[in-house]
């Protein structure tokens, strides 16, 4: 599976961004699929996940209620929609798919991982 991310820029607090990253192959559905950033100097943290169906959820508490995790099957993409944007967000955020249905929050559940996209948020 190999995966493109895109969609980042610079974008000013409080704006709003939409991050999509396309998957190729016909396993697309099945997957587990993640979004996690890592900013300048840190490591790289959980965003979001989303059930291979869009059933389930879950957010990381720094972005809940204010990032949303969607996907279509049939486009073989999976989105970020980011609102209430603050300077914190600034990170290069990375998509990955899981094999297993149980991926939940950590890095080494995912198996493939896209090239990122960066997000700066000014204030």
């Amino acid at each position: 599976v190999q995966l493109q991310a895109s969609g980042g820029g610079l974008v000013q607090a409080g704006d709003s961004l939409r991050l999509s990253c396309e998957a190729s192959g016909r396993t697309f559905k099945f997957y587990v699929m993640g979004w996690f950033r890592q900013a300048p100097g840190k490591e790289r943290d959980f965003v979001a996940r989303i059930s291979w169906s869009g059933s389930s959820t879950d957010y990381a508490d720094s972005v809940k209620g204010r990032f949303t995790i969607s996907r279509d099957n049939a486009k073989n993409t999976v989105y970020l929609q980011m609102n209430s944007l603050k300077p914190e967000d600034t990170a290069v955020y990375y998509c990955a798919a899981a094999k297993t249905t149980r991926a939940g929050k950590g890095r080494s559940e995912y198996d493939f991982w896209g090239q990122g996209t960066l997000v700066t948020v000014s204030s």
